[in-house]
C-alpha cells in the first residue's frame, strides 16, 4: 500500500459501514489500476471526459451509463452475484437501457400495432408462471418489451407509437399467459455515443441476438427480470451485452392455425419459475410480505 493510498483510506469513516466498505474497495482498486496502467495526464483527462460525455447523453428514454455497463459485462456480473437460487428457477438476465412502463393488456392481445405488423413474421408467445416446485402463480404480472423486426424500440422509432411492442399481462388462475406479437430481430446497440465508440476502439461488434425482455412479479416471490433468446440467431455466442444463458434460448416453431391467428406464424413457449421469498426467522410463511 502506497503512502498516498493509506492516507486516502484513513479518511473513510462514515456512519454507514457498507458505504465505507464499498468506497474503500473502490479506492483501492482504482489506485491499483493507476499503478498498473500508469496513465498519462492526457489519458486520465480523456477518461474523465468520456464519463462526463456519457452522463450528458442520458435522457429519460436512453441511459448511456446502463448501456456502457452492459457492454463491459458489468451488468451481467452484478446480476449473477445477486440472483442465485434453487435448481429449476428461471435465470435472470440484464434489463437493458430501453425499459419503460408497459401498457396493461388483456391475455391474447397484440402488442404490435406499428408498421412492423404488416411486414414481420407474426408470433404467439405463451407460457406459465409457477414457483420452483411447479405450483401455478395465479395473477402473476408478466411485463414484456421488445424491438421490432427492424431492431428498433418504440423510443427509437418515430413510426412506432409509445407503448408499441410492450405489454403488461396478468396470468390466469393456472398461471398461464399469452399474447400476440411479431418475431424480433437481432440488432445493434446504439453506436452514436460513448459505448459505441468504446466498442469500435476495442474491435467489438455491437450486435445483440433476437430476444424478448421479461419482468415477472408475484406476491411472496422474488421479482425476475430476464430475456427469451431465439434459437439459431448468429449472435447467441457473442452478445454485445453478455446476457445469453442456455436456459433462456427457445425455438420459434412454425405453425398454421390456432391461437386466433390467420395464416402462418411462429410459436414461442416460455415458462417462468419464480423463487419464493424467505420470511425472516420466526415469521410464518403466511405472514410474509409480498
Amino acid at each position: 500500500m502506497t503512502p498516498l493510498l493509506r492516507q486516502v483510506l484513513s479518511q473513510v469513516g462514515g456512519a454507514d459501514p457498507r458505504i465505507n466498505e464499498v468506497v474503500t474497495a473502490l479506492i483501492t482498486h482504482l489506485h491499483a489500476f493507476v499503478e498498473e496502467v500508469r496513465p498519462t495526464e492526457e489519458e486520465w483527462t480523456a477518461g474523465l471526459g468520456f464519463l462526463i460525455e456519457t452522463g450528458r447523453m442520458c435522457t429519460p428514454e436512453r441511459d448511456e451509463f446502463v448501456l456502457l455497463s452492459d457492454m463491459l459485462g458489468l451488468t451481467s456480473a452484478v446480476d449473477d452475484v445477486n440472483h442465485e437460487g434453487p435448481e429449476g428457477m428461471t435465470p435472470s438476465s440484464v434489463q437493458g437501457p430501453f425499459h419503460s412502463p408497459a401498457p396493461a393488456r388483456e391475455l391474447g392481445d397484440w402488442i404490435s400495432h406499428g408498421p412492423e405488423r404488416d411486414r414481420a413474421v407474426p408470433a404467439v408467445v405463451h407460457g406459465r408462471v409457477t414457483d420452483c416446485d411447479g405450483v401455478p402463480l395465479a395473477g402473476a404480472k408478466v411485463e414484456l418489451w421488445q424491438a421490432s423486426d427492424a431492431g428498433l424500440y418504440d423510443s427509437q422509432d418515430e413510426a412506432q407509437e409509445p407503448g408499441n411492442l410492450r405489454g403488461l399481462f396478468t396470468a390466469d388462475a393456472d398461471g398461464r399467459y399469452w399474447f400476440r406479437t411479431i418475431r424480433p430481430s437481432s440488432y445493434p446497440v446504439p453506436t452514436d455515443g460513448t459505448a459505441g465508440r468504446l466498442l469500435h476502439a476495442i474491435g467489438r461488434h455491437p450486435m445483440r441476438p433476437a430476444h424478448l425482455h421479461y419482468r415477472v412479479t408475484a406476491p411472496g416471490h422474488r421479482p425476475l427480470t430476464t430475456h427469451v433468446f431465439l434459437a439459431g440467431d448468429p449472435y447467441l455466442g457473442s452478445d454485445a451485452a453478455f446476457a445469453v444463458k442456455e436456459e433462456l434460448i427457445r425455438e420459434a416453431r412454425p405453425r398454421t392455425g390456432g391461437w386466433g391467428m390467420d395464416g402462418p406464424y411462429e410459436e414461442i413457449e416460455f415458462d417462468v419459475r419464480l423463487v419464493p421469498l424467505r420470511p425472516p426467522p420466526g415469521v410464518p410463511p403466511s405472514a410474509r410480505q409480498p
